[in-house]
């Protein structure tokens, strides 16, 4: 199971290639969203942690983004994964965790 900088190669993780220029991603760094569908920090549900980047560019909240990222390759490759456990609002996430 990858989190979404090792699977989208955004390069915002801790370290990563694009640091520098865009930031360490909010979804790579501690957060309330730590281990949800099973990711490191909010690596596995980053469609609900605002700042993160979004067909190259840095998007808003969950509200803003969440019609993007239900299209986003990688949301689905999650929610194949987590089938009935997936996680998919801040609210879901809460409750579980």
């Amino acid at each position: 199971m990858k989190n979404c900088w090792e699977l989208m190669k955004c390069g915002r993780e801790l370290n990563g290639a694009k640091v520098h220029e865009l930031g360490v991603c909010p979804a790579a760094l501690p957060n309330e969203f730590d281990g949800v569908n099973n990711g490191a920090t909010g690596g596995r549900f980053c469609w609900a942690i605002s700042g993160t980047l979004c067909e190259d560019k840095v998007n808003g909240t969950f509200a803003q983004k969440f019609e993007s990222c239900f299209k986003c390759t990688f949301f689905k490759y999650v929610q194949d994964q987590e089938e009935r456990g997936f996680c998919v609002t801040p609210e879901q996430a809460r409750k579980k965790y």
